[in-house]
């Protein structure tokens, strides 16, 4: 019996070979001391005895027995050979009594390496065990800005206090975000019971995972464990039958595969064209009743607390007043928590809500879980850069009138000093705060912008402006109606109370009323066939007129007349706003060659342009409301200079 599992092993190990052959790669296994010269360590920690997740296991210290495996573990040697009768042997041991004697390994960037015991990680691997009781030495690389590099040192925080070396990430972040879903700290050590839950629950998610082909996914399972539990919680996941877990991640599953594609989320950045629909043209021909929606309207504040939210109902107001008997609307408000937000998601739902607009980034999740669940209800999501098959996301091309404020902040700033308050280091704010640093810059060439966030647990941002000696402003540009009188865009706090001389303001009724004729016109689904396999996110600028700029009359009319100039510039498409010669606060050029950044480069953007002063904060400095913005939509630099 034993013989015929070693050709079955043999085999197995040919077809690795042949195949990693054919792909121009080393057909054996991985040999740490080969790589080691190429790498720069710091030293090595004692791990003592641990259980090796024989996935993470792909090679050995030393080239003795390299080529006695093929690159999977698996034997290469003939059947004849001493090597393959120890290996019989060592399977029949393995199959009545189970091998216990530890390996000895080297761990490096979360790989091991194995010293001594060959042989029983060949078995192990080929008899389906999940782990291999080893001793091993940690031989840690020395700190670098390389992600992967910058990922490990997060893996060695995590493990510090976890114990648990079965879970890694793609992508950094992974680790702080993993325990903040699960409610722990950093500092705090894990109790047995802790990670034997987490254990448990990850071992019944990655059985699944690989059932349905998840070995395919460039994502990590830890990667797609993440977005399982940012959709469906940890608390109670345990008490789930594989059935259920199998059923919600079969409902997820889409997501998972978009998650893996990498930068797929397509940039809509201009309203569709309208389009002939056949269906559509027959249906003018044949009398019939005329569609009707109901829309929902999800927001986490009140349009009493909320200037954003106050921006989102008066679209709702538009859209009532333009598409009149064709909709009908329906306020859930004041939805401050994710629990929150779902409860309102699902009462949109049973009061027959067709189409839901979830008005912040702060509900992504909850929009996410909610699309899984109601498949026949539209949802959309104000956000940026998402990666979910299911969901569509839409958000603003704020930067745009962030650039024409700049302009007017440039002519009429007294002594080039000009202040800046961002809210929250999310998706799109670098790209605001270096558009309007641009526009300053391009009238006022010395002109500095002064940074500072409203979101910082110490909030006194307009004293720390004032007292670095800034005399004009550009802060929060929406205002809740209850709110007291303040001044909003760019502003002089010292006139007069604050007197407003410009703002950038959103139209977010033109965007509702776009998607719902697209709706009512039955386009929605040419659109996703048009992006099939992508995320959606309709990213619309100033030519969609969701986006503009109001100005007070104390403007001069000239700063007016070249503000609108490049205005119109921009809507027609020939003035890109990061192009030319763009640098970043270290002087680094990031259009190389007069290029333009792509619209993806700008979504992403978590670096800041040459004349700003100041840096984005890190998570925690921030207060309790954005650091649960961060979660979704936040970018993290890790450290005070900006590359």
């Amino acid at each position: 019996m034993a013989a015929a599992e070693y050709s079955k092993a043999r085999k197995l190990a040919q077809k690795a070979y042949r195949q990693d052959l054919i792909a121009g790669k080393n057909p054996y296994l991985q040999v740490l001391d080969e790589l080691l010269p190429m790498a720069e360590t710091v030293g090595e920690s004692d791990l003592g005895l641990v259980e090796i997740p024989l996935s993470r296991v792909v090679g050995t210290k030393t080239a003795g027995r390299t080529r006695a495996f093929a690159g999977n573990f698996m034997p290469l040697l003939p059947e004849t050979s001493e090597f393959a009768d120890k290996w019989s042997s060592l399977y029949l041991s393995h199959i009545s009594e189970g091998i216990r004697e530890p390996v000895i390994a080297c761990e490096f960037m979360n790989f091991y390496y194995i010293i001594e015991g060959n042989k029983r990680v060949s078995v192990l691997k080929y008899s389906g065990a999940v782990s291999v009781s080893g001793y091993v030495t940690r031989i840690i690389p020395a700190p670098s800005d390389q992600p992967e590099v910058k990922i490990y040192y997060e893996y060695m925080d995590f493990y510090r206090v976890s114990g648990i070396n079965t879970i890694y990430f793609s992508k950094e972040g992974g680790f702080p975000r993993l325990l903040r879903l699960l409610g722990k700290d950093a500092s705090s050590p894990w109790s047995d019971e802790d990670k034997s839950r987490f254990s448990s629950a990850f071992l019944r998610f990655s059985e699944i995972f690989r059932e349905k082909g998840g070995e395919k996914l460039s994502s990590t399972p830890g990667d797609c464990f993440l977005l399982y539990l940012n959709v469906y919680g940890w608390e109670g996941m345990l008490d789930k039958s594989m059935d259920q877990l199998r059923r919600e991640i079969t409902l997820l599953w889409p997501d998972l595969e978009s998650l893996s594609s990498g930068g797929t989320v397509r940039l809509v950045t201009r309203p569709e064209e309208k389009k002939a629909n056949t269906a559509a043209i027959i249906q003018k021909l044949i009398p019939a009743a005329r569609p009707r929606l109901k829309v929902g309207f999800v927001h986490h504040g009140t349009i009493h607390t909320s200037g954003w939210t106050y921006a989102h109902d008066l679209g709702r107001l538009y859209l009532e007043d333009r598409m009149g008997s064709s909709i009908t609307t329906a306020v859930y408000d004041g939805a401050g928590s994710k629990e929150d937000s779902m409860k309102a998601i699902e009462q949109a739902v049973s009061d027959g809500c067709q189409v839901i607009f979830t008005t912040s980034p702060r509900f992504l999740d909850s929009s996410i879980r909610a699309c899984i669940r109601f498949p026949g209800t539209k949802i959309l999501n104000c956000s940026l850069n998402t990666y979910s098959g299911h969901l569509r996301t839409y958000y603003g091309r704020l930067y745009e009138a962030k650039f024409l404020v700049g302009m007017l902040a440039g002519i009429l700033s007294k002594d080039g000093r000009i202040g800046y308050i961002a809210d929250f280091p999310i998706f799109g704010t670098a790209a605001a705060v270096n558009a309007f640093a641009l526009g300053v810059q391009m009238v006022c060439p010395e002109a500095k912008v002064i940074l500072d966030w409203s979101s910082l647990q110490d909030s006194s941002c307009e004293k720390r402006l004032a007292d670095q000696g800034v005399s004009l402003i550009s802060g929060p540009e929406m205002l809740a109606p209850s709110s007291s009188p303040r001044p909003y865009g760019l502003y002089r706090p010292q006139e007069q109370g604050g007197v407003s001389l410009a703002s950038s303001i959103w139209h977010w009724g033109k965007f509702y009323h776009r998607i719902l004729q697209t709706i009512l016109n039955g386009n929605w689904s040419r659109s996703a066939y048009e992006f099939s396999g992508d995320s959606i996110n309709y990213w619309w600028g100033i030519s969609s007129g969701i986006i503009d700029v109001i100005t007070s009359k104390t403007i001069p009319p000239r700063s007016l007349q070249l503000m609108e100039l490049v205005k119109g510039q921009i809507v027609s498409g020939n003035f890109q706003i990061f192009s030319g010669d763009v640098r970043d606060q270290a002087g680094n050029l990031k259009t190389p060659g007069g290029s333009s950044l792509t619209p993806a480069q700008i979504v992403r953007m978590d670096w800041l342009v040459s004349n700003v002063e100041g840096r984005i904060p890190r998570p925690e400095e921030l207060n309790e409301e954005a650091a649960g913005m961060m979660e979704t939509q936040g970018f993290f630099m890790g450290k005070d200079g900006l590359t």
